[in-house]
């Protein structure tokens, strides 16, 4: 249960909320309503475009019926290299921040069962799928000398300039997955799925502000920040996969919301009763439907092309125990996009070597939002944006491998891309919340948001081993 207000503030088609829920209303889509797409190096050089192939326990990622499509038994194991660049610019000036990260991306198998039967089913498959992907997010805006805060009216002496910003995210999510998939007569496939999540993340939302007398720089933390949360959900899927013919396959999948039950600690500032001391609190939240239609053109051995489209069938809903959720829940209902993805992958085989290559375009979760923002002369205004917080994400991918039949080893690289802008700095006091910034000494409270824009280029590298059996 909320404790403490997120107070969410809509008026017609504005876009009022506090600094704090910038960060609840981004984990909410960006952690809790995505799942990780982190396959094997095969699986990530066709933009995760495998819904009516299958053949492999990434088939879990997207379509459980492909798991019907083996005919033999498999294991890998993935080692994905992610590097995460954010280029912010604000007032005319630019900072960049990168950061690369090792560690297992995917691993998984797949035992198949030969039915010795006289009906038209053929297999029985098992398969076990874990993919696991970073959260890590540092946002670096720089400061603007324009946007100046009087700590004291009565003396300009200590008025400051923003010197910048921080936003910080840690953490990992991770999905396993457990699957059956059925083989009848090699031309209808039929699966079913359960996936286990856990999300752990550190957050941290700290501002800067420079004394324009002596220079010295001091920060301030927002208030109920840094917070962790340690996370755990569940959802199911079903799938099937049916052959039009030889050449031609047709799929669909449907995986129910993930269940997550969400538990945060975090710090808190100047309480009338405790002061400055670390709270509690849990929450639940329910991620959208989603629904997959896959289509597969296999015109040989040696080449096969892959289409999927994804579309989230609910919005992002959070248990009500009081106001705080049912505004989270209002700004969702008003102002969230279903989200869309279309992937597209291809794979062409010259004798033992593999070729492969992929794209997919996600859309925006967000309709255009109005905020009362600073602009670069330190003027104060609305400004409408249609990629505030997030935007649609452009994926474009390719790989090799090689096949030494009973071993192969796949090797792909993914550029992802995103242009959006960052809200951060409002913050005030209410009669029932307080979303100010704090330093040892002084408060920092702000009706309006600073701005930065944000170019982000994540370039990932894969390394698969496989073993056929």
């Amino acid at each position: 249960m909320l404790k403490k207000s997120l107070v969410l503030m809509s008026i017609s088609a504005a876009f009022y909320a506090q600094a704090q829920d910038v960060s609840v209303i981004r984990n909410t889509v960006e952690v809790y309503s995505s799942t990780p797409m982190v396959g094997s190096a095969k699986f990530n050089a066709m933009a995760g475009a495998n819904g009516a192939l299958g053949g492999d326990a990434n088939s879990l990622l997207t379509n459980p019926a492909g798991l019907g499509v083996a005919i033999s038994g498999e294991v890998s194991g993935t080692l994905s290299i992610l590097g995460n660049k954010n280029k912010s610019t604000l007032g005319g000036s630019t900072i960049d921040y990168s950061k690369t990260r090792g560690d297992l991306g995917n691993a998984g198998g797949v035992i198949a069962f030969p039915l010795m039967t006289e009906t038209g089913w053929k297999f029985i498959n098992i398969g076990i799928n874990f993919s696991n992907q970073t959260l890590d997010n540092v946002i670096q805006s720089p400061g603007n000398n324009n946007i100046v805060y009087a700590f004291d009216k009565d003396d300009i002496t200590k008025d400051a300039a923003l010197a910048g910003h921080m936003y910080e995210r840690y953490g990992n999510l991770s999905k396993m997955s457990f699957g059956v998939g059925a083989n009848y007569n090699h031309n209808l496939y039929l699966g079913a799925g359960f996936n286990f999540f856990n999300a752990s993340l550190d957050q941290y939302d700290t501002l800067l502000y420079r004394n324009i007398a002596n220079g010295s720089t001091e920060a301030f933390s927002k208030q109920d920040t840094p917070y962790s949360e340690r996370s755990s959900g569940f959802s199911a899927s079903l799938g099937v996969i049916g052959k039009l013919s030889p050449n031609f396959r047709v799929g669909a999948s449907l995986e129910t919301p993930t269940f997550w039950t969400i538990d945060r600690n975090y710090y808190f500032y100047n309480d009338a009763v405790y002061g400055d001391d670390i709270g509690a609190e849990n929450r639940k939240f329910t991620s959208p439907l989603k629904a997959t239609v896959s289509a597969a053109f296999v015109a040989s051995k040696n080449f096969s092309l892959n289409v999927d489209y994804t579309l989230g069938l609910t919005k992002p809903d959070y248990k009500v125990y009081g106001g705080a959720e049912r505004e989270l829940n209002d700004f969702f209902k008003e102002n969230y996009k279903n989200l869309s993805e279309v992937r597209v992958g291809a794979e062409y085989r010259v004798q033992q070597f593999r070729l492969r290559g992929g794209y997919s375009y996600q859309s925006s979760p967000f309709d255009a939002l109005t905020i009362s923002r600073f602009n670069d002369a330190g003027t104060v205004g609305d400004e409408s944006y249609d990629n505030l917080m997030l935007s649609d994400r452009n994926t474009l991918s390719f790989g090799i491998g090689y096949d030494f039949k009973s071993f192969y080893i796949d090797a792909s690289y993914q550029n992802i891309s995103s242009k959006y802008v960052n809200p951060f700095m409002r913050g005030y006091m209410g009669d029932n919340f307080d979303s100010s910034y704090y330093s040892s000494s002084k408060i920092i409270e702000s009706p309006d948001y600073a701005v930065s824009n944000v170019k982000n280029n994540r370039n990932n590298f894969f390394l698969t081993l496989g073993w056929k059996f």
